[in-house]
């Protein structure tokens, strides 16, 4: 009989931690899950979902207001921005509570509080107006995720100015943006607040934006943010921030400092660990900076302890924590499960969305290593055209034996189209078999077949190359 109360605790019940716990469940283990907050972590409260769910009611307005090219006439079209906000809250309501059922459905306990590690089997619960309680494991689950990071600018604490974390409680939209960093977070926002008819300006320190995308991808990005009336300064330092009514933004460009101002400035400059003040470096946790050390089982130094998603500094993508929670669970279920890094999709919600896996052509050329390039551009699939969207291009990269070794889309549905490449790639397989398979039409999956005909240099719906 165990000495423990439970086989295994997950702490955090984020995209990891909640789908870890499950997975425990279904391995016959007896299971408690620890939350502070809601189930489903930053991912489904203050990131992934809440998002999209603007980004998708942006994207159902920009529709209408253009409707009467498809011959809809939409008279007086006009957005809710507290309807909007309503929206995204009650979705985001139905897919908590669907977790917790879920939860439930497989007999994990799931513990409302803030858990701290006592010693590498204790875990003590605090509650508001409780008296903390102490539960007892086999196995440890550390889940706690991230949250936004704040760089140390000069008033940076001011009014109106606020992380990604705040921009999505607001109910009302301020009336222009400052945006610091031109991330993902930060280019999705851009696209959001500018569809929704408001002056953008976004301020990076890199020299290009999105960085890890595609340079032909960025270029055609930044083309659309220009239309939509974006601001981009790139090779910029924000230096000091100056809240009120209206936020100044001072950053240094060229030797010169300049500023820039909004009603809002948003931070969105990556995201830090949450591992400090959970009792991890009493039990002689292993750190590299903030980060929690795991070997590729996904367990700490701490032989009973395992750690998955943000807090590994892995890569900090919710699907990377939910596979990092299957594995860590098999593992702590005495099961011999390796964790695999090498196929990983990226998805940005910009319109056209953008998704790649793999290596790019640019990573290609620094590392010298010899490819293949096959590409199309979205303007020629017929199902794009019927959408109204001429924008894009899918570029598939090979090895010269023409084992695919990487993908970027930027058109509609990308985020949805690149598993495929990823599954390809995960088989080991090649431009051909993507080439050599029948995609249905009309569809824009269709533009990965061509830019696979394309490889070969025989793409039917593409105009010729210049030899």
């Amino acid at each position: 009989m165990c000495e423990y109360e439970y086989d295994i605790v997950v702490l955090g019940g984020g995209p990891g931690g909640y789908v870890a716990a499950i997975r425990a469940a279904q391995l016959g283990k007896k299971v408690a899950l620890i939350e502070a907050r809601e189930l489903g972590g930053t991912c489904l409260n203050r990131g992934c979902i809440p998002t999209k769910a603007l980004l998708h009611g942006a994207e159902v307005y920009e529709q209408t207001v253009n409707a009467s090219v498809f011959g809809v006439e939409a008279s007086e079209v006009g957005y809710d921005y507290s309807k909007m906000a309503a929206y995204k809250t009650a979705t985001v309501e139905k897919l908590v509570s669907g977790i917790g059922m879920l939860e439930k459905a497989h007999g994990v306990k799931v513990i409302k509080g803030f858990g701290r590690l006592t010693d590498a089997h204790h875990i003590e619960i605090v509650r508001p107006d409780v008296e903390p309680e102490t539960v007892s494991y086999d196995r440890l689950i550390l889940a706690t995720g991230s949250s936004p990071a704040r760089p140390p600018i000069e008033g940076i604490d001011g009014k109106n100015i606020v992380t990604s974390d705040d921009i999505l409680t607001m109910t009302e939209l301020p009336e222009s943006f400052v945006i610091i960093g031109g991330g993902v977070i930060g280019i999705e926002f851009a696209t959001l607040f500018a569809t929704l008819g408001k002056p953008v300006t976004v301020i990076e320190m890199m020299p290009s934006i999105l960085p890890g995308a595609d340079a032909d991808i960025v270029r055609t990005c930044l083309r659309v943010l220009k239309n939509k009336k974006v601001q981009i300064v790139n090779n910029a330092k924000v230096t000091k921030l100056e809240g009120g009514d209206t936020v100044t933004v001072s950053y240094e460009l060229n030797g010169a400092v300049k500023t820039a101002s909004g009603a809002c400035c948003v931070v969105s400059v990556g995201r830090k660990a949450e591992t400090r003040g959970i009792g991890l470096e009493e039990v002689g946790i292993e750190f590299n900076r903030n980060f929690v050390v795991i070997d590729d089982h996904c367990r700490t130094n701490i032989e009973n302890i395992y750690a998955i998603g943000d807090i590994t500094g892995k890569i900090q993508l919710a699907h990377v924590a939910s596979a990092q929670g299957l594995v860590a669970a098999a593992n702590a279920a005495g099961h011999d499960e390796v964790m695999d890094y090498n196929v990983v999709p990226s998805c940005i919600y910009t319109s056209p969305e953008i998704a790649f896996v793999g290596i790019s052509e640019d990573k290609a050329k620094a590392q010298g290593i010899e490819y293949k390039l096959g590409t199309f551009n979205v303007a020629g699939n017929g199902r794009a055209m019927v959408m109204g969207e001429n924008l894009g291009i899918v570029k598939l990269i090979s090895d010269m034996e023409g084992k695919l070794i990487g993908a970027q889309l930027m058109c509609p549905r990308a985020t949805d189209m690149i598993a495929e490449l990823a599954a390809v790639m995960k088989l080991g397989g090649s431009v051909k078999d993507i080439a050599d398979t029948i995609h249905p039409h009309p569809t824009v999956s269709e533009c990965v077949m061509e830019a696979a005909h394309d490889w070969k240099g025989l793409c039917c719906h593409g105009m010729p190359k210049r030899k």
